[in-house]
């Protein structure tokens, strides 16, 4: 009985984004009811310990290290800038604000990818003279739906790649058509949403401006990121890639580690070592077995069914608890590769739906504030045509080639 309560109460804060009366977070929540786990006898100190993850962990501190890099380095100004000049048209920029924001999403981590590519695009926007919320929207969505396409593009995916075991070129082949469906469908529905935004041509094209780069440090990046991606892709498993790569970037005499270490998100990291011992103590008790009755039940084993059932879940505690939900069901699945497949590209889609369905789209939301205000409608009028079409299609490609 303790470890339910212990469940649902970490679960409806996650839900709710906080503990009703407490200033208890998402994060708070998790390492709160993974101590009751232990406090409660449900789970060994030891046991705990040995629940979490930890390629997970690694992988996303890697990935962190990276990004960083590559943001002090001036790669993310040098790229909007790249688009922006080649941009003579709203339609057109629009297409290179989602194309880039989703195919970096798809090698490093979308969440970060928002920080740094929304005051670039309102930058860019405001000296075009242009309406900032439909590109910002154009940031949001490619992020989440260029993510779909690889271990290493979203949390969710890094701890499916861990937890399942998929190699990295295994996963990509099977989610990056995905992705790129995705991708079409958010310039297509953004420019539907918000057509008379691009009637009209650019009135004027913004000065040019001298790019303040690390050379050194850019060339280090992009030798690193790129070396990382291509051991991934040839098997190296992710998580060593990923800290290895983000190893080789600490060593340096001009960047202070204080500077990089200001981009890690160390409260996600604790969320998510937090989680594994919560889910861990829950599958000592008997709702293990209840949920293996509730997905024959309701035949989970159809990409179809898994995929409604993990957008909604996905949208009510999000996208991260949600695939440690189903994490015990994967096992018992006739072809588990394609379960943690569907989990990995329903889970992700599935935050594009509402304003609140992703880290990203917050992140977004704040940065843009208070130049510009994202309401919930400004969101939802795109973001749900978007997610109907991308998980239709997504759930067809994967039923098609699974």
């Amino acid at each position: 009985m303790a470890v339910l309560l212990i469940f649902f109460g970490t679960y409806l804060t996650l839900a709710l984004g906080r503990f009703p009366g407490l200033r208890v977070d998402r994060t708070g929540a998790a390492i709160i009811g993974a101590s009751l786990m232990v406090a409660s006898g449900s789970l060994g100190f030891q046991e705990a310990l040995a629940s979490i993850d930890w390629p997970t962990i690694v992988l996303l501190l890697g990935m962190m290290i990276v990004v960083s890099n590559l943001r002090l380095s001036g790669f993310f100004r040098l790229t909007a800038d790249w688009v922006v000049r080649r941009a003579h048209h709203p339609r057109t920029l629009l297409a290179g604000v989602v194309g880039v924001s989703g195919v970096l999403s798809a090698l490093f981590v979308n969440d970060t990818i928002c920080l740094v590519m929304t005051p670039l695009v309102l930058e860019i926007t405001l000296a075009l003279r242009r309406n900032p919320l439909p590109y910002l929207l154009g940031v949001a969505m490619a992020s989440n739906a260029g993510s779909v396409a690889t271990i290493t593009g979203n949390p969710q995916n890094m701890m499916i790649g861990a937890l399942s075991h998929i190699p990295y070129r295994t996963f990509a082949a099977a989610l990056a058509p995905v992705a790129l469906l995705a991708l079409v469908a958010t310039w297509v529905i953004i420019w539907a949403a918000f057509r008379s935004e691009f009637d009209t041509r650019f009135l004027e094209v913004p000065p040019d401006q001298r790019l303040r780069l690390n050379r050194p440090l850019l060339w280090k990046s992009l030798v690193v990121g790129a070396g990382m991606v291509v051991f991934s892709f040839g098997g190296t498993p992710v998580a060593q890639t990923a800290i290895v790569a983000g190893a080789l970037l600490l060593v340096t005499r001009r960047v202070k580690p204080e500077r990089v270490y200001q981009d890690v998100d160390w409260a996600l990291l604790a969320m998510f070592a937090g989680l594994f011992v919560v889910v861990a103590g829950v599958e000592k008790t008997r709702l293990e077995e209840e949920l293996f009755q509730f997905a024959a039940r309701f035949h989970l084993d159809r990409i179809p069914v898994l995929a409604f059932f993990s957008a909604v879940l996905s949208n009510l505690v999000s996208n991260v608890p949600a695939v440690l939900v189903f994490r015990p069901v994967m096992g018992h699945l006739p072809n588990p590769e394609t379960g943690w497949l569907t989990l990995a590209m329903s889970s992700t889609l599935a935050g594009n739906f509402t304003i609140l369905g992703s880290v990203a789209n917050l992140i977004v939301v704040e940065k843009a504030r208070p130049t510009v205000t994202i309401t919930f409608r400004d969101y939802f009028r795109a973001g749900a045509p978007l997610t109907v079409i991308s998980l239709a299609g997504g759930a067809a490609w994967l039923a098609y080639t699974r």
